[in-house]
């Protein structure tokens, strides 16, 4: 039997600092500790992405699979290849959004290409804007290896919750 346990920082506190700044400087912020990951992060048990592999319209965070992630046939469920995808393209519409405006997904499709395993090897989780206006972002995703050799492909559809007058 197998064990794991994880913590997680204040949930409200990293709520109330992703008001004060923008997006890309909240993102930039977790990146170089000076905000909390979020506990989701802690969940997947997911690295903090490299500060510069944050930039306006696009973000990639690294991914190493491991035994905890594995559905009933000995590969990365879905549903995590689901949740680096919905997180990575939702931050790459955040790294274009002003302080205290919000957003949300709204939809989000997957195209599962190959199963991900434990070889040693990392992933990285690659979102990116493709388009944006006052209301709503649409991004896309794609889980890869090292070689480049895509594992998922997503794509989002966010609601933008931008401030009275903004």
């Amino acid at each position: 039997m197998r064990e794991r346990t994880f913590n997680w920082d204040d949930p409200q506190a990293l709520a109330s600092a992703v008001r004060q700044v923008s997006g890309l400087d909240f993102l930039r912020g977790i990146s170089e500790g000076k905000f909390p990951a979020p506990p989701v992060m802690q969940m997947l048990g997911a690295d903090r992405p490299d500060v510069n592999d944050i930039q306006e319209g696009q973000v990639i965070f690294p991914f190493r699979p491991q035994e905890f992630h594995f559905n009933p046939i000995g590969s990365v469920h879905g549903g995590v290849y689901a949740t680096m995808l919905d997180t990575v393209m939702a931050c790459a519409v955040h790294t274009l959004l002003p302080a205290g405006t919000g957003y949300t997904t709204l939809d989000i499709n997957i195209k599962y290409l190959r199963p991900l395993s434990l070889n040693g090897e990392g992933v990285k989780a690659i979102g990116k804007v493709i388009s944006i206006n006052k209301s709503t972002a649409l991004a896309e995703g794609q889980i890869v290896d090292a070689e480049g050799q895509i594992y998922a492909h997503g794509t989002s559809t966010c609601m933008i919750f931008r401030p009275k007058g903004g």
